[in-house]
């Protein structure tokens, strides 16, 4: 299968509701977009192939090392996975090497592979109310990625008796990306890299994302970060309705290894450490070199606009000063296709009100369409969200 990397060319990205037992979740999910389990399977068995010399046997071994790790963390998060497996007819291993395909290619490099540079990831940020303000919380993010994920992206939208609903844009297959739940907590992310990274069993980024959206707190959402061995480097952004927000660096290891940033506005954060207490090796400027750049864009956007709001941020994410690698990020057509990234999807989320605003894509391709979880995001419906202009 050939991907052109341009957005223009996708159409909205499949939504999938999923209700039950997590097991029941994962085979409805999986079953929904089955077709895309199987694009994502496709699509990193030739990126691990081409750019880390591992073929795919081989990615499912390094995979398997991760399941008693992720089964001691949270069983309904292995239950999830092997639901999602049933699901799409393929192997649990199948299912977990996407969800640490992270750590597999910092396993990679660690013994010496050819891995792939990362560049172009995301963008992302949050806006809080003052003490006393009464402007709503927006938290959002560019999501920049691999060409073959316009293929693979879905809108997951879990109906849950063990926890908050939630909503999570997300490639078909993995547990969770960005998103937010019934609780009023919205989740944004970005990829970090140090020397610290080299894919030795903990729980995965993936596996983390999913376990922030069980939470109802922000604090709660440290806390789970502070829970357990980490394998893999990342930014969280959390935010809530309340107005209380949280960004944690996280390099891999234990709660000693998070490292908070303290935002002299609104939460701005790219691809490399930001805190003044990391005391590690950053690795994120070499491998992700446009990071600092599209950090200055934004931040000096956010001065010139002043006030900001949900659509001054859409507005914003359409950037493409140090194009290709600005903040709406193109493929670079001088570079092999499984080296070519791109601004997979644009999302803009008011906890305060439950809407999401989806740039199926590209934003200055796709238009955002609004998404009202209302209804959805208070407690259990099987109402379809509502798209508005």
């Amino acid at each position: 299968m050939m991907y052109t990397g341009a957005s223009d060319t996708v159409d909205s990205f499949p939504h999938v509701r999923v209700s039950g037992s997590a097991f029941e979740r994962g085979v409805s999910y999986s079953m929904q977009a089955r077709e895309r389990v199987e694009r994502s399977i496709e699509g990193y068995a030739r990126v691990f192939s081409v750019e880390a010399g591992l073929e795919w046997p081989a990615v499912r071994e390094l995979a398997k090392r991760f399941e008693e790790p992720i089964g001691k963390f949270g069983s309904g998060y292995l239950e999830e996975l092997r639901g999602i497996a049933n699901g799409a007819g393929v192997d649990l291993l199948d299912v977990l090497a996407l969800n640490v395909r992270t750590e597999i290619m910092f396993s990679a490099k660690a013994r010496g592979a050819a891995a792939a540079v990362r560049r172009g990831e995301c963008t992302s940020y949050a806006l809080v109310p003052a003490p006393g303000g009464t402007s709503p919380t927006i938290i959002g993010q560019n999501w920049d990625w691999l060409v073959h994920c316009f293929e693979t992206l879905v809108v997951l939208e879990s109906e849950r008796q063990d926890g908050p609903n939630f909503v999570t844009v997300v490639e078909a297959g993995l547990l969770a990306k960005m998103g937010m739940n019934a609780a009023g907590l919205g989740l944004v992310t970005n990829a970090l890299v140090t020397d610290a990274d080299k894919g030795e069993p903990g729980i995965p980024y993936h596996v983390l994302l999913r376990a922030i959206l069980d939470c109802e707190r922000v604090v709660e959402a440290f806390e789970t970060l502070q829970r357990a061995h980490r394998s893999s480097s990342a930014n969280y952004l959390v935010a809530h309705e309340d107005g209380s927000a949280l960004d944690v660096e996280a390099a891999p290891g234990d709660f000693s290894r998070l490292f908070l940033v303290d935002p002299s506005g609104p939460y701005l954060h790219t691809n490399h450490f930001l805190s003044a207490r990391f005391d590690g090796r950053d690795v994120s400027l070499w491998a992700m070199p446009d990071s600092p750049v599209r950090l200055g864009r934004v931040r000096a956007a956010c001065v010139e606009e002043g006030v900001l709001d949900a659509q001054r941020m859409m507005a914003l994410m359409v950037d493409h000063a140090g194009f290709p690698d600005s903040v709406c990020c193109h493929p670079d057509s001088h570079l092999p296709l499984t080296e070519q990234f791109a601004t997979i999807a644009s999302v803009v989320m008011e906890p305060t009100t439950r809407t999401m605003w989806l740039a199926d894509g590209q934003p200055c391709q796709r238009s955002f369409r609004r998404l009202d979880y209302a209804e959805f995001l208070k407690g259990p419906s099987s109402e379809a969200p509502m798209e508005r202009p």
